[in-house]
């Protein structure tokens, strides 16, 4: 019932926007032909319709059949309230200014006078900044969403064995393959990772927004992912199907099940709270993955105490933790000898602004570390970007990411 409630108002917060964003519409095109005047109003109606009816018929849209149609109803009404909601910050400031000099022509000695140019410059400039976020958000979808960009670190150590000096490490994060709708423009990322010719790959959780079926049609394409050294996997927060609802705790468990057997379908070691031993010239270190541990409301189904088991005498150590908030929260705390943390987790809110060394997304402010390098002491964490995307099917700033760390010996 509360769903109800939330959608009525919602919609009800879009019409009020709709009218008035349609009021200030009409006006400004009061000078024009007749006929693109009309054809403009009315379009206007036709696309909000659209938006609405689309809403409003989304639980009736069978996921399985037509997922992506969902996914397309969700983006265009959001894009479209937002527009109107910025649209309609500016005509309410004018608004208020109006009301102002109103009340002010009220009072005796005081005049002020009613600017029409000034109105309308508003209504111009209000229209305007609604239609920049939709074209922003817009080109973030169409360019964005698969502009895979291989990002490059170095990462020194004195723990590390000299036989692994100069090791070039893949990593890719966060796939969510129920958020795809391009399969060419995945697969290309995939083919651009290999290209990169790592010695060893890491997919560090997040296969699926909720369910294993959303990975059915992705799996050959993942599986392509190669590296001489192996290719090891973590479980993210998504991949527990903690986001949906289930008919019983065994059909939750079923799921997970089949996600595990899909990172062996694809030839990934999936790590659960467990280890493996990398040899390279007679020199070891351990590889350990830890099941997803997030601080806060996120769940906690990591061990480390049992991930750590029989890597005591490992001169370095690097652990698969998909939440990056693990590293201060535990890692740090209570596992120094843990050399390099990978994780995913954030995706950078797909959203913020990356100039040179300038780096700036709201994900900032709920993460301390939201993306690339961090390190503290011999300890380090690399935070990825994200490989897809969730909710928003785009990326505006903060473009999709395939990781390439040379680990060095320091």
């Amino acid at each position: 019932m509360s769903r109800i409630y939330f959608v009525v108002f919602l919609i009800s917060i879009y019409l009020v926007l709709d009218v008035y964003v349609f009021l200030a519409l009409r006006s400004i095109t009061e000078g024009m032909n007749p006929i693109w005047r009309r054809a403009i109003l009315i379009g206007y109606w036709v696309v909000s319709i659209v938006s609405l009816t689309g809403v409003l018929l989304y639980r009736q849209i069978d996921p399985k059949l037509l997922g992506n149609l969902r996914l397309y109803i969700t983006t265009f009404f959001f894009v479209l309230f937002i527009g109107k909601l910025f649209s309609t910050v500016f005509l309410l400031l004018e608004d208020i200014r109006r009301g102002v000099t109103w009340l002010a022509n009220l009072f005796p000695f005081v005049e002020e006078k009613h600017s029409t140019s000034r109105s309308d410059f508003m209504q111009k400039t209000a229209l305007i900044a609604g239609a920049i976020p939709v074209a922003t958000m817009s080109f973030g979808i169409i360019s964005g969403a698969h502009d895979y960009r291989v990002r490059k670190r170095t990462i020194h150590s004195p723990n590390l064995p000299k036989a692994f000096d100069g090791i070039r490490i893949a990593q890719i994060s966060d796939i969510h393959t129920g958020s795809f709708f391009n399969k060419i423009a995945v697969a290309g990322g995939v083919d651009l990772l290999n290209a990169q010719k790592p010695d060893i790959a890491f997919f560090t959780g997040d296969l699926v927004n909720n369910r294993s079926e959303e990975a059915k049609d992705y799996l050959d394409i993942f599986k392509k992912v190669s590296a001489p050294l192996g290719v090891f996997s973590v479980m993210g927060n998504h991949d527990y199907g903690d986001y949906t609802s289930w008919s019983s705790p065994q059909a939750k468990q079923t799921d997970i099940n089949n996600l595990h057997e899909m990172h062996r379908y694809m030839g990934y070691d999936l790590l659960l709270n467990e280890n493996r031993t990398l040899k390279v010239d007679g020199e070891e270190i351990a590889i350990l993955g830890c099941e997803n541990w997030g601080e806060g409301r996120f769940s906690k189904y990591g061990d480390m105490k049992q991930t750590v088991v029989g890597t005591d005498e490992k001169p370095f150590k690097l652990l698969l933790s998909h939440d990056p908030s693990h590293w201060d929260a535990q890692i740090r705390v209570e596992y120094p000898e843990i050399d390099l943390m990978l994780a995913g987790h954030t995706h950078g809110m797909q959203f913020g602004i990356e100039i040179g060394n300038f780096r700036w997304s709201p994900a900032k402010y709920r993460y301390k570390q939201w993306a690339d390098l961090y390190q503290e002491g011999n300890q380090s964490l690399y935070v990825n970007r994200g490989y897809g995307f969730i909710g928003y099917p785009g990326r505006i700033g903060i473009l999709p990411e395939i990781t390439i760390l040379e680990l060095k010996k320091s």
